[in-house]
């Protein structure tokens, strides 16, 4: 990879270089990676905080930050610590509020590929169970019927090999775990995701089998990488 192509990022001892997918005046999109956290900055709860980490280097005015101008480098909407793939960046407010109000109100189109052990009942479907909008004290989110947030989830199952499935996944919303709470849901939680009945991720640099591979809306359309992760869970081939 060029030194150009990536952000190498520290922050409290530890570091990652992190691939960038595109890059204009306003945002930048860049290939998140497993293990890093979008918690706000003052979070001392973890040394991979990606945001501190950003906001750290900008400030700090690292090579990376001082060669393009920044003054700026903020994420615009969040990823689980080990979901994998395209997190927007915004470079200045006005970019950063535009793409907020997006992600508010459904503009941005999001679909992320997740491996699964079991095999859905169904080709394809739509599940609209309602998230609580808190975790529980074991880390869950929870169906809630009454009073839960509403939650939309489209599927479809791509491929399927012996023991996988491969489930494309576009969230109409975005609750907290949403994707996680509604594939168990149907009784197919993704490989890695214990906290929600999944089996352990047999690919150790793929903790957990859910990635974000293409973001539009705004003007704006961003892939990451399909192929190394499908190849991990033996799905080789299963590109879209």
């Amino acid at each position: 990879m060029k030194e150009e192509a990536c952000l190498p990022l520290r922050f409290r001892g530890a570091s990652v270089r992190v691939p960038v997918l595109y890059e204009d005046r306003e945002v930048m999109v860049v290939d998140k990676p497993a293990g890093w956290m979008l918690a706000p900055p003052d979070w001392q709860a973890t040394r991979r905080n990606l945001w501190a980490a950003l906001e750290e280097g900008v400030a700090a005015g690292a090579w990376w930050a001082r060669s393009r101008g920044l003054r700026l480098l903020r994420p615009v909407h969040r990823l689980d610590a080990e979901t994998t793939g395209v997190l927007l960046l915004a470079k200045a407010q006005p970019a950063l509020q535009h793409f907020s109000k997006l992600f508010a109100s459904g503009g941005m189109e999001k679909t992320y590929l997740a491996v699964c052990a079991a095999k859905p009942f169904r080709e394809s479907w739509a599940e609209r169970a309602p998230l609580a909008d808190r975790l529980d004290r074991e880390g869950r989110i929870r169906v809630d019927e009454r009073h839960g947030r509403p939650a939309e989830t489209a599927f479809r199952l791509r491929a399927r090999r012996p023991g996988r499935s491969l489930i494309e996944a576009r969230p109409r919303t975005g609750r907290t775990h949403q994707i996680r709470v509604h594939l168990a849901r149907e009784d197919c939680p993704i490989l890695g995701d214990v906290l929600y009945g999944g089996e352990a991720s047999p690919a150790p640099a793929w903790p957990l089998a859910l990635r974000a591979v293409r973001l539009a809306g705004g003007g704006l359309e961003a892939w990451a990488e399909e192929g190394p992760f499908l190849q991990a869970f033996g799905l080789a081939g299963a590109e879209g």
